[in-house]
This record gives structure tokens, sequence and C-alpha cells, in this order.
């Protein structure tokens, strides 16, 4: 599904080119679920933003489903991102003055779906994710797990075939992370294949494959046993 080859991203600074991933070369099947994981400033982010087209100033091979991404220009990499891409990110990114149900709506607006079908999709993600009776609510009256349930509602209401999520429980206790890590989990068994960066062990044991990154570089990766996790 995803093939990375020889990507590198660096910039100018004072003291010369300063490197934030260097000869990237990773391949993720359709159905895997990886985390990515790594001291800060290991690139992991960076490593999501790029496979997430958020940044597109890098070198190197990009495939996602046979499509050469490098060779796209920016249009064309947006359209393939709305396309297949779900996006999971710490801090949320809900839109504060939008309803919990507006925001919901708001990626598939940007398709060319008819407003009552877009009606029926949201109604069946408040209702998957238990959060009908917060659809009039605006992010601001929602505690930090809700609003987090609401993230992941939005990234797969699209239905897209891979889900990135960046630390998406980095700013939840133990017991919220638990839920959305064990919706990433179902999301996964129906066939979504899922990317994670996380620091926690147990998060990362989600997952059936881990990658290590270090200064920019994968220093190791190992496949991990999940048959534990419930």
């Amino acid at each position: 599904m995803i093939r990375l080859i020889n990507v590198e991203k660096s910039y100018e600074s004072g003291a010369g080119r300063s490197w934030v991933l260097r000869r990237i070369d990773l391949e993720i099947r359709e159905g895997d679920f990886v985390t990515i994981m790594g001291p800060s400033g290991a690139g992991k982010s960076t490593l999501m933003g790029i496979i997430g087209m958020l940044d597109g100033d890098w070198k190197g091979e990009y495939y996602l489903l046979d499509r050469a991404v490098h060779k796209l220009d920016n249009r064309r990499r947006v359209e393939l991102h709305k396309q297949y891409i779900g996006f999971v990110f710490q801090q949320y990114h809900l839109l504060d003055d939008l309803t919990v149900a507006e925001n919901l709506d708001l990626p598939l607006s940007y398709r060319d779906i008819p407003k009552a079908e877009r009606q029926a999709l949201v109604a069946d993600a408040l209702d998957r994710f238990q959060i009908v009776a917060k659809k009039a609510l605006y992010p601001s009256q929602l505690s930090g797990g809700q609003q987090q349930l609401v993230a992941v509602a939005r990234a797969v209401i699209g239905k897209p075939k891979l889900i990135l999520a960046d630390e998406p429980t980095g700013s939840l206790h133990s017991s919220q992370g638990k839920i959305i890590m064990d919706l990433l989990k179902k999301l996964n068994e129906e066939g979504t294949t899922i990317l994670q960066v996380t620091h926690n062990d147990a998060w990362a044991a989600y997952g059936s494959r881990i990658v290590d990154l270090a200064d920019g570089w994968i220093v190791g990766g190992k496949a991990r046993p999940t048959d534990n996790i419930g």
C-alpha cells in the first residue's frame, strides 16, 4: 500500500545542512497496523507528515496504492489525501466554532456527496462512537477524551483506506487512551491500515510491527505479538 524509497528531508541552518530524515526505506502492506517509535527529534512526526501529504518538501520516492506521489503536483496530492487518508492528531484539531455534528460533516463536504447521504453518514458515526448526545455541543464543552473520540470519528467517517495517528492518546489519561486504542484496533480488524506514532509501549503493542527511528534514520523494526491485547 505504501512504499518509501530513499526518502530524505533536510533544511539549511547556520551550521550547514541539518537532516531530519535520512534514506528512509519503508513498506506498509494494506491491512497492517504499524507503530513508529523513537525519542523526541527522531523524525517521527515529520515522516507522518510526508506520508499524510501534509509536507511536500522532501526528496525520494513515495508510492501510495501504486501511485507515484513524488511525481504529483500539490493539487493532486490533496485529492489523494482526501480520497484515501484519515489523520488523527494529538491535539484533536477540531474546529471550535462548529458543533460535533458539523465537525464530522466537514470532511464529507469536501467531496461530491449529496447532503442527505452526508447526514446519514454523520448519524451513523455518532451512533458508532456513542456520541449522539454530544452532536449539538461544541468542542469546548467536551472532555479531552470526548474530543479525541470525535477526532477519530471525523478521521474515519469517509472510510479511508489509511489512518495516520500521530500520538493520538498523548493528551489523555490511560483509561481514555485505551478507548481510543481499542477503536483503532477494531478499525484495523475491519480492514483499515493504521500507522501510529507513540512513545507508549502498551499502545505500541496494539500493532503488528514496530519501526524504530533515531536521528532521522530507521534503526530497527520488529514484529509484535498482539494476542494478549484486549
